[in-house]
């Protein structure tokens, strides 16, 4: 009962991340009725410098994080090659659908970029899925390694989650809206730690298997959509 309460509470700190935006609710202006509203002018200006920060938040996490984490891992060398090949694909894949359902099916406001949203979405909710996998299976071993575990992905998921936030105002979402979903695809951390809490640590392996899927769609994500 210990090890689920002490996971539980992990993995919503690190959810709690998502909401760093909300910062951004606190930089505006006071309209005729005299309530504060978010200044558009200044979102505007600084959007561009979090979809920068965000470029290097996907590139640091893939390529500090979960590469040399699956590469540290007990599979294939060849086999993690391979996995992050999928992992561009797959999100290569994915843009084309979105975009395709974009011009066939979808009408959205002219300037929005929904397809690159849609992927950053994705792309964490994996990534936090993971995330929430390795606390629950870290405090199966001990708390200790539970805590410093939790400490860990807290930290990387402040740069990571505020470079989202930027990605999903430059892609069309308002402040509020952005934060609502920046914070929905944190709590699939909690799906993930449920996992290794219910069928025990052996589930780690799957995310060891997961982390350089993740890290291929981060690399093309930066790289692909974010850079140009």
């Amino acid at each position: 009962m210990n090890i689920w309460l002490y996971t539980i509470v992990s993995v919503l700190t690190v959810s709690a991340a998502s909401l760093f935006g909300i910062i951004f609710l606190q930089i505006g202006h006071k309209d005729t009725t005299g309530i504060v509203a978010v200044n558009e002018k200044w979102i505007n200006k600084i959007t561009p410098h979090l979809v920068s920060f965000a470029v290097g938040g996907l590139f640091g996490d893939a390529f500090i994080h979960l590469l040399p984490q699956a590469f540290d891992s007990r599979g294939s060398k060849l086999a993690t090659s391979l996995y992050i090949i999928a992992g561009v694909l797959f999100f290569f894949a994915l843009e084309k659908f979105i975009r395709w359902r974009h011009c066939h099916v979808l009408e959205y406001e002219e300037g929005s970029n929904r397809s690159l949203a849609a992927m950053v979405l994705i792309g964490d909710s994996i990534h936090n899925f993971i995330d929430g996998i390795l606390i629950g299976a870290s405090y199966i071993v001990s708390v200790p390694i539970g805590i410093s575990t939790t400490l860990a992905v807290f930290f990387h998921e402040i740069p990571q989650e505020l470079g989202d936030f930027g990605v999903l105002l430059h892609s069309g979402y308002s402040v509020k809206k952005a934060l609502i979903f920046n914070f929905l695809t944190a709590l699939t951390a909690v799906a993930g730690a449920m996992i290794p809490l219910t069928l025990g640590a052996g589930s780690a392996d799957f995310a060891i298997l997961a982390l350089p899927f993740a890290a291929g769609g981060f690399i093309y994500i930066a790289g692909s959509d974010l850079i140009p």
